[in-house]
Formats: C-alpha cells, structure tokens, sequence
C-alpha cells in the first residue's frame, strides 16, 4: 500500500480534499478502504489530486478503517464539525477551514468512490475556475462531487448548512457561480456502489 504521499508548501495554492466519510450501505463495508490492484480507493483518489494539488487531505469518519489508511499514507484527517448535517457539504465545510488555514487559494474536490476519474480532471477544473469555483459535467449530468471551491466560498456554505440543512451540491455551486467544464466520457464518473461494481472495474481497467 502506497503510504506517507508526497506533500507540497501550500500557501496561495490549490489543495485537495477526498470525500470518504459517506456510510456505504450499499456496499455493505467501507467504500473508501476497498482495494482495486493492491491499493485503497481512498489511496487512488489522494493520488489523483496530488497530481494537480500542493497537498491532500481526507474527509474520514473516526474509528474506520478509511481513517487508519489514510492516516498511514500521510494524509490529514478532517472530520465533520458537530452538529453538521450528513452528506458531501459537510465535508467540503471541514475542507475550506483546513484550506484556509493551509493559506490555499482553493479547494479540489474528489469521491473516493470513482476510480475512472479523467487524468485532466483537476488540472482543467483548476484552469477553469480562475478565481472562483467550477464543477465538472457529462452530457448527462452534473458531477458537483468533482469541484474546485475558492476558499471565499466558506462563509456560503457554513451558512447552507446552518440548522442541519443541506441543500443539493450543485445548487450551491451554480449559487456561487460556477463555472462548468465538460467532459465527453460519462462513463469516466462512475462511481463504485456495490462489490460487484468494484469487480467490473477490476475485470476492466488496468491501473498503475
């Protein structure tokens, strides 16, 4: 297993953010701790920002698995605040405190649930966004879970969330103005839901 990832000075940088704190029900285990060619998904997706990002941190529950390994590769661990509402913004909130305190400019987004994600993701979301915020999209849909968040962005989603709400990802985005850069493989943003989904994936990609 990959461990202690390469970290980067991160002032006036873009740094990432992998989204695994969800519960995987469907799963039935944790989707982040799961292996695809010897690594953890939540490793790939760690991976995948630091191609474009200074330095990358996890969105964990405590006492899981997912926090062991993302703790032995060097990741920070961020955790929901208390009294924040399940679901992706929760996270994204506890990201953009960390990105501020990091001195970031912003904050890329990845699930750690889709290993097929474009090698460019990141990069073209980043050149996108300029200053501000961008998501990717399909010809079939949104993929807000795949987004670049300035770090002025934090004070909108505190108050999105406030009262244990938790408003549609993209609706807050398309709030923020961002910008949306397409992407042609749809295919590219599936996300791993079940043990058979994983197979597939492992029968039909080669990874390194």
């Amino acid at each position: 297993m990959t461990s202690n990832l390469k970290q980067s000075p991160t002032a006036g940088a873009v740094v990432g953010l992998v989204l695994a704190g969800g519960r995987s029900l469907r799963f039935e285990g944790e989707k982040a701790a799961a292996e695809l060619a010897g690594r953890p998904l939540i490793v790939w997706a760690a991976l995948r920002l630091l191609r474009s990002c200074a330095t990358v941190a996890a969105s964990v529950r405590r006492g899981t698995r997912s926090e062991e390994l993302a703790r032995a590769a060097g990741l920070p661990l961020l955790y929901d605040l208390p009294g924040d509402p399940l679901g992706p913004l929760a996270g994204v909130r506890a990201g953009l405190l960390w990105a501020r305190e990091q001195g970031a400019r912003a904050l890329a987004v990845s699930p750690c649930d889709a290993p097929l994600l474009p090698d460019d993701l990141f990069t073209r979301l980043i050149a996108g966004a300029g200053t501000g915020a961008a998501l990717a999209e399909t010809q079939e849909r949104a993929q807000p879970l795949c987004a670049l968040w300035p770090v002025s962005a934090l004070a909108e989603v505190t108050e999105a969330i406030q009262g244990g709400n938790h408003p549609p990802t993209w609706r807050l985005l398309q709030e923020l103005g961002a910008i949306r850069i397409r992407f042609d493989d749809a295919g590219a943003f599936a996300n791993i839901n079940t043990r058979a989904d994983l197979a597939a994936v492992a029968a039909g990609s080669a990874f390194t």
